[in-house]
């Protein structure tokens, strides 16, 4: 077949860019052609992302795909983090920037919520992690302050979501987005409506979800003309963990729960790929998380706080005038002793401190630990707390699907700390796959050629994937050791 090519933008928290995927029917071709900084904007005490800025890189972006490539880009899909969101009022105006999840705002939202519902009543509806900056607490907090925004509002569009609207003029909540933002029921494939009544959210705003896969239509006129291209914009898993888990290598069918995915970048989400949501007592108690996959899956899964800690860690210190890249970072952690000091890296002061080595330390010395003397303990901590934490995960995955897992697939940005990823085998006792490192783009990509009929179907992807990308395998090494750290690592998380 003649070489089809989609452009993905697949946009991070920290970062963004546009990827376009060339395809010769045998293996996808990567190309990344723009790229952009993104982050949170302070302003009067809380954190927003600048939508018109991003805006303005989306469009940058498509340009220069345009200008390049033109007609022969086929499709254009957005994804980006879950729970943020936009709200539109009357005659489709945007009613300000969104917040960033980060925003201080939702604290101590979900304990107030609870008072009107319970943790159980809210988890039998959506079947989701509770963590204070979901969007169920993001609305709450703005009925809470009467907010004129939400008093306005008549649509309400996640993020991935305002992209594609402001692409082709098409309001649409795509599902596994929609998924993340506790207001869902994965069970009914419907809003939470009940839940919603009795906080009193309006429940007007919602649409009903659109599947990944779906063709929303051409661009608006005004943006085809600007970018230069004729393509059509695609529904990919907008949620990015979504499009990540498609593009796991894997060979064993959809909804097999004997191998497992971790999705590391700034967070780590890591679960098996279901066939039906599992909303058990088990999975209540254990505070995982039903969200939308592809091809009509789900994604049973835990977040982790992830690379998170190492970022912030070398924000500090360079801030201080060190200039560490991250390099420097791998051969300080490596030159540490190991296995010496543990953290739990989801507790909620390590959600935004200001100082996070600072926040490291002071958790040592809380927990009767010895407190990491430099930089390269400080790091070596905060891994191989990640690590551990991974264990902890795949253990209840084990317990709430009865099956155990063989294998774990690690993807993403993160596959390039080959520390970490090491960790994770000797931590788990399982080998660990790592690769394709570009996989929410790569995702992004093969359902817009699923889409297009390029593609038959989510299997036939992967088997594209296999074909095109190299992987690593790390095996367990020292594993009494580890045994044996882990024992005391779930002593010293236990209440902290």
């Amino acid at each position: 077949m003649a070489t089809k090519s989609y452009l993905a933008i697949d946009m991070g928290a920290s970062s963004g860019r546009h990827i376009v995927g060339h395809f010769d029917g045998d293996r996808i071709h990567l190309e990344e052609i723009y790229r952009f900084e993104n982050g949170p904007v302070e302003m009067a005490g809380n954190l927003y992302w600048n939508l018109p800025g991003q805006w303005t890189h989306v469009l940058n972006g498509m340009q220069t795909a345009g200008a390049k490539y033109g007609s022969q880009i086929l499709s254009v899909g957005v994804d980006t983090w879950g729970v943020d969101f936009g709200l539109l009022g009357r005659n489709d105006t945007l009613l300000g920037n969104p917040y960033c999840y980060r925003d201080p705002r939702t604290d101590g939202a979900m304990e107030r919520a609870f008072q009107t519902l319970s943790r159980n009543e809210i988890f039998t509806q959506t079947g989701l992690q509770f963590m204070q900056f979901n969007s169920l607490y993001q609305f709450l907090v703005m009925q809470w302050e009467k907010s004129p925004v939400l008093e306005s509002a008549e649509s309400f569009l996640m993020m991935p979501d305002l992209f594609h609207w402001l692409m082709s003029g098409i309001k649409a909540n795509e599902f596994t987005n929609a998924t993340t933002t506790q207001c869902f029921n994965p069970v009914t494939h419907d809003w939470a409506k009940p839940m919603l009544g009795k906080f009193g959210l309006p429940e007007h705003l919602f649409q009903s979800a659109t599947p990944p896969g779906t063709t929303l239509g051409k661009l608006r006129t005004s943006v085809a003309e600007t970018a230069g291209l004729s393509a059509n914009v695609v529904l990919p898993g907008t949620h990015d963990t979504a499009s990540a888990v498609m593009a796991v290598p894997t060979s064993r069918p959809s909804g097999q729960t004997d191998w497992c995915y971790i999705s590391l970048g700034t967070w780590a989400l890591m679960g098996v790929e279901t066939k039906v949501p599992v909303t058990s007592e088990k999975a209540f108690e254990y505070n995982f998380t039903n969200e939308g996959g592809v091809g009509g899956t789900f994604r049973l899964l835990k977040n982790i706080s992830g690379l998170w800690l190492i970022q912030e860690c070398r924000r500090i210190w360079n801030q201080e005038g060190k200039d560490w890249d991250w390099e420097d970072l791998n051969r300080m952690s490596a030159s540490a002793k190991p296995l010496v000091t543990f953290i739990n890296p989801d507790v909620r002061e390590f959600l935004a401190p200001t100082d996070m080595p600072e926040a490291i330390r002071q958790y040592a010395a809380r927990t009767g630990q010895r407190i990491p003397e430099n930089e390269g303990a400080v790091l070596r901590c905060a891994l191989e707390s990640i690590a551990m934490k991974f264990r902890v995960t795949l253990e209840m995955c084990e317990n709430l699907t009865g099956t155990k897992i063989e294998t774990i697939h690690i993807v993403g940005g993160g596959t390039k700390n080959l520390q970490l990823c090491q960790a994770a085998a000797d931590a788990c006792g399982r080998p660990v796959v790592t690769g394709p490192v570009e996989a929410t783009a790569i995702g992004n990509l093969m359902m817009q050629a699923v889409a297009a009929g390029d593609v038959a179907d989510i299997p036939q992807a992967r088997e594209v994937i296999r074909r095109s990308f190299e992987v690593m395998e790390f095996l367990p090494q020292n594993t009494d050791q580890w045994n044996n750290a882990y024992e005391r690592f779930k002593e010293i998380i236990a209440g902290h």
